[in-house]
């Protein structure tokens, strides 16, 4: 059995859905298809919920746009005998969004309850869509088996729950061929819609793989493959055909977009394989993870764009420990630290992460000991790969050396952030430079 996930720009439109029609159908093997919300939807339903909130009647008409941008889609890829029936339940679907996006704007008052609940339409949307589109499959609601609680504020897996769930459940309809799944939707402990977080429809499929053993994972996307760069941003970025699981987690903590991160970690306990596939190049062989990995050196050259440099000054060497603690309990992310009361974080995070610190410190604060600063605009860089501890000295000389021949100034000394990642901090102005340069400097010239 293999689990295929299918994302937004795959069943974006009626084209690129009859390509995923065309690939699931001819696979001769039971299958489990995870599929995301249409490409936009789930922006627009974020929109929606917020322009409900403002009481701005627009919201009416991003319904009856999202309304008719799924009928459009049941009509070019449906079987005529098959559409009334997939238009009568998408239509429940949007009509309970109507109530709740009326509710909303009622009491003006977006709770994240309700924002959960709205942005799960555009996954129950798009899997009817598909069930009805692909030949002899079922469809079965994550919404029954994928199970979520709360950490530090944020929803996270309760993976014992869902694993008895999913085993209990899938044992029911063993022997079908093609079941179809929505990805990252999920219910908390308390039964209401939750969600697994933007990009959760990869995390559903990896754990459904997980738990049932599927002998391999495969991500269609709209790429085929990581590649050791943004090709967007550098021109001689290629494919790179394999990597090993702890490479390809690295590459997505610092940036890469091709698969969402929690994603590897349930396959690669499992040891089954991953494969990043091309919808729209299906024939293209994509990148394979597996524990072999690439055998190469840097296999790699990611980038977070926004981020910034979190200093606790005048601190003694001591306190880091207690400085990072405090972040990482609190659900902030630490990036980079170097033992001295600095790290990075997501420049998302820096309100929080300095009103931590503020917390945590206000006696020391007060006395006018130590100060935290707050560095903003700042992009980490990063090479991934085998960075052993023989490397570390070389690599990071000539990493600092391909930025200092282009004049690119460093805004934090590269240095080992991981074990499988060297990285440095410069200026967000200097980001698709500093690509360029270590990319040229790390991949071109091994290859």
């Amino acid at each position: 059995m293999k689990v295929l996930k299918f994302g937004g720009t795959s069943v974006g439109t009626p084209e690129s859905l009859n390509c995923v029609k065309s690939i699931v159908e001819n696979q001769p093997e039971p299958l489990i298809v995870t599929v995301s919300a249409l490409g936009g939807i789930t922006n627009r339903l974020i929109e929606c919920g917020n322009r409900a909130e403002d009481a701005d009647p627009v919201y009416h008409d991003i319904i009856s746009q999202i309304r008719q941008r799924h009928f459009d889609v049941i009509k070019a890829v449906v079987a005529p005998d098959c559409q009334a029936q997939c238009r009568e339940i998408v239509s429940k679907l949007i009509d309970e969004l109507q109530l709740v996006c009326d509710a909303i704007c009622l009491l003006r008052e977006l709770t994240p309850r309700s924002s959960d609940l709205i942005v799960s339409y555009g996954e129950r949307m798009s899997s009817v869509i598909v069930n009805h589109m692909i030949n002899g499959s079922i469809l079965r609601n994550s919404l029954d088996f994928i199970r979520t609680k709360q950490v530090y504020g944020k929803s996270v897996l309760d993976r014992e729950q869902t694993s008895e769930l999913i085993h209990e459940y899938f044992d029911q309809i063993a022997g079908e061929k093609i079941v179809i799944v929505p990805g990252f939707i999920s219910r908390d402990s308390r039964g209401h819609i939750s969600n697994l977080g933007r990009g959760g429809s990869d995390y559903t499929a990896a754990i459904l793989a997980a738990e049932l053993h599927a002998s391999v994972l495969e991500i269609w996307t709209d790429v085929d493959g990581f590649m050791t760069a943004d090709p967007r941003v550098v021109a001689d970025a290629y494919v790179i055909d394999n990597l090993s699981f702890v490479e390809a987690m690295e590459l997505c903590n610092f940036g890469a977009k091709v698969v969402y991160p929690p994603t590897i970690y349930p396959v690669f306990t499992a040891n089954i394989p991953i494969i990043i596939k091309n919808t729209f190049n299906a024939t293209h062989p994509g990148t394979l993870i597996s524990e072999g990995g690439s055998g190469r050196g840097i296999v790699g050259v990611s980038a977070i764009a926004d981020t910034c440099l979190l200093s606790l000054t005048g601190a003694p060497m001591e306190w880091n420990e207690r400085m990072i603690n405090s972040l990482s309990r609190n659900g902030v992310e630490t990036l980079m630290p170097n033992g001295q009361c600095q790290c990075a974080i997501h420049a998302s995070d820096s309100k929080r992460a300095m009103d931590i610190l503020q917390s945590k410190f206000a006696e020391e604060l007060a006395s006018g000991a130590v100060k935290v600063e707050l560095t903003n605009d700042l992009s980490a860089i990063a090479i991934i790969g085998a960075v052993t501890e023989q490397m570390v000295t070389n690599a990071t000389e000539q990493f600092a050396a391909a930025l200092n021949v282009c004049g690119i100034p460093v805004s934090y000394a590269p240095r080992q952030a991981s074990p499988g990642a060297l990285a440095c901090l410069v200026p967000h102005s200097f980001l698709n430079q500093s690509l360029n340069a270590i990319h040229s400097s790390f991949i071109v010239t091994s290859k």
